[in-house]
């Protein structure tokens, strides 16, 4: 990498970070809302905003983008693989709605990477070998820290900032970031907010709710 280049990562970090705190503004005010959470039933889910098009690579290597996941409802997260906090708590939540999901759903899970330097290909797939994931139905997302920012704050909502040294409790304390699963439509629209931790929140009760609204959206044309 040349000093430019080095430079330049240096100075979009922080922008990440930046945006990461709007992002996360707006997440809460989604939450307060209830947006998520207490549409009544049988009325459709809100459109929160489009998802645009972006350019990442999945567990195994291969490139994704969003054409790959059009006409398809999708349920994402954010995390990171050296991650001692929530990590394996979402993705052990992600496994579970994974084993609940109908054989006949065609719905996609998706979990991105906040550790993009580190979070190569191999090593998410041998994270998500860990917790069961099957690759037919679920992806782990890397790629550049640019390519990541696009699709999880601009387009999912989702916060993730990276700590400085100073801050660290341990050498895996390396990120605060979401603690949320959102849901896409078929047209690539983000349709809902489900947090997942936190005091007063059921895990079964989260999954039942996601559970339905994919339901409601894959019978959406």
């Amino acid at each position: 990498m040349s000093d430019v280049d080095g430079r330049t990562q240096g100075i979009r970090w922080p922008v990440w970070a930046g945006l990461a705190l709007i992002a996360g503004t707006f997440l809460a005010t989604l939450l307060l809302a209830g947006i998520a959470f207490r549409v009544p039933r049988g009325q459709p889910l809100p459109v929160i905003g489009p998802i645009a098009d972006f350019a990442l690579t999945n567990q195994n290597g291969r490139a994704v983008s969003l054409a790959d996941l059009r006409g398809k409802v999708w349920v994402a997260d954010i995390i990171f693989t050296r991650c001692a906090g929530p990590c394996p708590r979402m993705t052990r939540q992600m496994k579970e709605l994974q084993d609940a999901l109908p054989p006949t759903s065609q719905a996609e899970l998706v979990t991105l990477t906040t550790d993009a330097d580190f979070d190569t290909p191999p090593v998410l797939k041998a994270y998500a070998e860990r917790f069961g994931a099957d690759f037919n139905r679920w992806m782990f997302l890397t790629g550049t820290k640019q390519g990541i920012a696009k699709l999880a704050i601009d387009s999912l909502k989702l916060t993730a900032i990276a700590k400085t040294p100073e801050e660290r409790q341990s050498p895996q304390d390396l990120f605060v970031h979401s603690t949320i699963f959102v849901i896409v439509d078929k047209q690539a629209r983000l349709r809902g907010v489900f947090e997942t931790t936190g005091e007063g929140i059921d895990p079964r009760s989260v999954q039942t709710q996601i559970l339905a609204a994919v339901r409601q959206l894959e019978r959406e044309q």
